[in-house]
């Protein structure tokens, strides 16, 4: 058995083949082109890699054109957390030097001894990658749209706390096309103070709003014209400059989520398991695919539910030691979906009676705080979720909640 790994990096690679005994076969200093990885490929060739029987691989990253020409094929291609690699670097020395070629080595000792303790990456569709490609962009974007609206926010109380009273009672607030319309028109209270009728009218159409455009100018013309304090005016004329190159960076970013959001749309629904998905209370297009993007649709990649539910962050860990026992959250896991997750369940919440019935349950009965309840029926809807996938069944309320029975039908 012979066992390569690469140490990455931007431009240039170093590469690794042991064997069983850990002897070093060969090495190479490879570049991050076609050239470097065809040199790559006849390496691991040379020393007897086949569509049969391919050489494993061992890799600090899961990403990258370097990585998707080494999962053609049946190869399996292992991504080692660089902190673990770190950890078995001091297996081999302690002086704690470091160097490329080295860490090469390590990564393929890494399989050599212990190859059964990590995962290959998992053998996902080309349509579940590019879904959770699109999701994980789009969450990206969202979480990038919330950022640059708080410092919005922030900036606006600054010198102009009328627009956050003016565009509170809108939903979304900042992100809304209309206030955003509108403080490009206004960027200072002075300015907004003198809006007229016809342009705030004006602003709230070239926004795309059709109804109720007259009362709304009557609301934000009481609001801009109350007695609010003022910075000085050449103070205020500079900050007003600063917020609209944060205005500008946020329509930015409302535009690449709803770009991201319409492709997860056309693309999320062709594949197989999106109807399976989305038939579960609290998920639909966007948040379904964001769950998909995290699980895959690689059959091997999960042995049970539980590995499921560790994955996320859902099931509990328990610590023990001696006489001291405790059982708490998990810290490690995937973010992402232990993210979605938390959407998943806050929406099933409303969406299924049964499930509302058992957040009900784990806070009256069991005395659980408002996210434990939340991570505990998040665990049970993976464990329904990978039920359904494997038996490619629809999620159905009286199967997964079923109804408690009355105390004299359980005696009888």
């Amino acid at each position: 058995m012979i066992y390569c790994g690469i140490d990455w990096a931007e431009r240039t690679h170093d590469v690794a083949l042991v064997d069983d005994t850990g002897q070093l076969l060969a090495k190479r200093h490879i570049t991050d082109d076609a050239a470097g990885y065809k040199l790559l490929l006849d390496l691991l060739a040379e020393y007897g890699d086949t569509e049969d029987t391919p050489i494993p691989v061992a890799i600090e990253t899961s990403r990258g054109l370097l990585v998707a020409v080494l999962r053609t094929g049946r190869r399996k291609v292992f991504a080692i957390n660089p902190m673990a690699a770190a950890r078995y670097r001091d297996r081999h020395a302690v002086s704690r030097k470091k160097s490329d070629p080295g860490d090469a080595l390590v990564l393929a000792n890494i399989l050599r001894t212990d190859m059964h303790a990590h995962r290959p990456l998992p053998d996902d569709s080309d349509l579940a990658r590019a879904v959770a490609v699109l999701a994980r962009a789009q969450q990206d974007a969202v979480w990038n749209k919330q950022q640059m609206a708080n410092q919005l926010r922030s900036l606006l109380r600054e010198y102009y706390p009328a627009a956050l009273a003016a565009f509170e009672p809108w939903k979304n607030g900042l992100c809304r096309p209309e206030a955003r319309e509108i403080l490009k028109t206004a960027p200072t209270p002075a300015k907004a103070a003198r809006l007229t009728r016809t342009q705030l009218a004006a602003a709230l159409k070239s926004a795309g709003r059709q109804r109720g455009i007259d009362a709304e100018v009557e609301r934000l013309r009481e609001v801009f014209r109350a007695g609010w304090a003022h910075q000085p005016p050449l103070v205020e004329d500079a900050l007003g400059r600063q917020m609209l190159a944060l205005l500008g960076q946020l329509t930015a970013a409302c535009t690449a989520a709803e770009d991201l959001a319409q492709a997860v749309e056309e693309v999320f629904p062709q594949h197989p398991a999106a109807e399976i998905i989305c038939s579960f209370p609290g998920l639909g297009t966007q948040l379904g695919a964001r769950v998909l993007a995290e699980i895959g649709d690689g059959r091997q990649r999960f042995a049970d539910a539980r590995g499921l539910k560790a994955y996320a962050g859902a099931s509990p860990v328990t610590r023990a030691s001696g006489k001291k026992s405790s059982i708490t959250r998990r810290w490690v896991k995937n973010d992402r979906l232990n993210h979605a997750g938390y959407l998943w369940a806050f929406s099933a919440i409303t969406a299924s009676p049964g499930a509302k019935a058992h957040y009900r349950r784990r806070r009256d009965d069991h005395g659980d705080w408002h996210a434990a309840g939340q991570r505990n029926l998040f665990n049970r809807m993976l464990g329904q979720l990978y039920h359904c996938l494997k038996n490619r069944r629809l999620f159905d309320e009286h199967t997964a909640f079923p109804a408690p029975q009355s105390p004299a039908l359980a005696v009888a």
